[in-house]
């Protein structure tokens, strides 16, 4: 059988994966994550239809956003897992269709395979899905509008995952994310129509990005500037990777007495810079880089791994660490233990922390420590130097560094661009992208570093907020008339939402690499190159030179 997968930066040959993905899934896998997306539509059709006339079943956003998230780039591999999880949702859509038929609410599109499709069975599941697949939409441009938008809502989806996981909803944003699947299979809608969805997007990112950084905040307060140790301690560990604090936050409190230390593992790493959660003692450090070098570091940590969300590597059959690896949420794959939500909303971590007693040591990979917390509460309060540097021409520009990392060697280009940059600049970071540069030796300008580290991905936010503190500051009416350079790193489809609510909030000439999206069809990309000055990098070089030697910045202006 084939498949067809252009969803990630690592889309083969710069088109899409249509032997096997290169993030490892199979084409039984892909066919099951299609069936998937698929049942979600078909579950959005009928909840964006009932909810202004009937009350949904509980079930309904909950099961919409781990659907989602369970089809991001390295989530789930686990096909009975991704099986299971669609056979819900046709559960649901069947509840959902008949509440609709109950009040009589007439459902637009009820009659698309995507409100009908049914299978008993993973094989005829996968043998249904070669018909669900992005190739299902004949016009080019209407398919790449389409898929632009679902990638978009998968990252809205995981981002309205982590804020429910600690009680924040915005029903506005579910309804959007509702009426926006269905939206893509409306064959009624022209370009221009689907081009607003996808701005629309962005706006209820930024949404969800404020939910998210206020569920963070007001559960554990707001993240302090903070060292964090990167070497190890002397008692066995357990490493947690992904992206879920309400996860790290459990694990915390069940272990807070077991003799064993707990590290964080690449997207985890800003979990050090929040009160609640760097007062437990036994939260040691971080272990490792970003998420795709986690084959050799693992072997090298001995002891077990949680991922709590997606930025899974398939391990090689001759892992010795493949029996302490845990899954939770969103995340699976076929071998891995699954640690499931009691009915309580907690889980139990007991398993892997009495694994973790039985291990030995991780070995040391480094050793010193890496600064972090630089969330948009703690920028304000740096203001004033920062400002100050500005005028006396000690900070000439800011570049927006955020996004992700992965295996490429191309992306050796962040690196290079970092190191080079010049010493009058500052560098603004989020997301795992990080992990190309946050180790230099780049100094700081009269006490404000030269990487400043908001967070995880979702904590692009925080540069949102920064940017628009500064324009506030300067009195500007354009945010693009900062002295802020954006050379965005992108990988998956949380990458992609964080793209829309850059362009949402009126940020042009943004720099996407390594390469432009495989999903974007040339005339969507011309689209996005002429409204938004959207463009691909070149060499360090170049793009050194377009950036530093352009003309001095609106901000320049005012201060001469």
């Amino acid at each position: 059988m084939s498949m067809f997968c252009y969803q990630c930066q690592e889309a083969a040959h710069g088109t899409g994966c249509e032997i096997k993905g290169v993030c490892g899934k199979t084409p039984t896998t892909a066919a099951l994550q299609d069936a998937l997306v698929h049942a979600a539509r078909g579950v959005a059709i009928f909840a964006q239809a009932a909810r202004s006339q009937a009350e949904l079943p509980a079930a309904t956003a909950e099961w919409l956003r781990v659907a989602l998230f369970t089809t991001i780039t390295n989530a789930n591999f686990d096909d009975q897992a991704i099986f299971e999880r669609v056979q819900e949702g046709l559960a649901l859509r069947a509840s959902l269709a008949d509440l609709c038929d109950r009040n009589e609410i007439v459902v637009a599109l009820r009659n698309t395979d995507a409100a009908t499709f049914s299978a008993d069975s993973v094989d005829d599941m996968v043998a249904l899905a070669q018909n669900l697949g992005v190739k299902r939409t004949v016009n080019e441009d209407v398919r790449s509008l389409r898929e632009l938008l679902t990638y978009g809502l998968k990252g809205l989806a995981a981002y309205l995952h982590h804020a429910a996981e600690l009680d924040r909803f915005d029903s506005d944003v579910e309804a959007f994310l509702e009426r926006a699947l269905a939206a893509t299979l409306d064959d009624s809608l022209d370009g221009a129509t689907l081009t607003a969805l996808v701005l629309e997007a962005g706006q209820k990112a930024v949404s969800a990005m404020a939910l998210l950084d206020g569920a963070n905040t007001g559960r554990y307060g707001n993240p302090e500037i903070t060292k964090v140790k990167i070497g190890v301690g002397k008692r066995p560990g357990i490493l947690v990777s992904g992206h879920d604090l309400a996860d790290l936050e459990q694990l915390l409190e069940q272990s807070r007495d077991a003799g064993i230390d707990i590290y964080t593992h690449s997207e985890m790493l800003p979990a050090h810079s929040y009160p609640g959660l760097k007062k437990f003692p036994h939260l040691y450090g971080n272990y490792g880089n970003a998420w795709w070098q986690q084959n050799k570091e693992f072997e090298s940590f001995r002891g077990p791994i949680l991922f709590t969300t997606n930025c899974i590597v398939p391990p090689p059959k001759s892992a010795s660490y493949i029996d302490k690896v845990f899954t939770t949420g969103a995340a699976g794959f076929p071998g891995f233990r699954h640690v499931l939500k009691r009915e309580d909303g907690t889980k139990d971590f007991s398993e892997i922390i009495a694994l973790a007693k039985t291990c030995p040591v991780p070995v040391e990979l480094e050793q010193g420590e890496i600064l972090g917390g630089f969330a948009h509460d703690q920028i304000l309060k740096l203001a004033g130097p920062v400002v100050e540097a500005v005028k006396s021409g000690a900070i000439k520009k800011f570049v927006v560094m955020a996004g992700c990392d992965a295996r490429q060697k191309e992306r050796s280009y962040y690196t290079d661009y970092a190191a080079n940059l010049p010493a009058d600049s500052v560098i603004l970071t989020a997301g795992c992208a990080k992990y190309r540069y946050n180790k230099l030796e780049l100094g700081d300008i009269g006490g404000i570093p030269r990487v400043l580290d908001a967070g995880q991905c979702n904590d692009s936010y925080s540069l949102a907020v920064t940017a628009l503190k500064l324009k506030e500051v300067f009195g500007l009416e354009d945010i693009n008339d900062l002295p802020i350079e954006y050379n965005i790193a992108w990988y998956e489809q949380k990458a992609v939402i964080v793209l829309l609510a850059l362009l949402h909030l009126g940020v042009k000439n943004i720099r996407l690499g390594p390469t432009l999206p495989a999903f974007l069809s040339p005339g969507v990309a011309n689209v996005l190159v002429s409204a938004f000055g959207l463009k691909g990098i070149n060499t360090v070089q170049e793009d050194m030179a377009s950036s530093f030697g352009a003309p001095e910045s609106a901000v320049d202006a005012t201060l001469a």
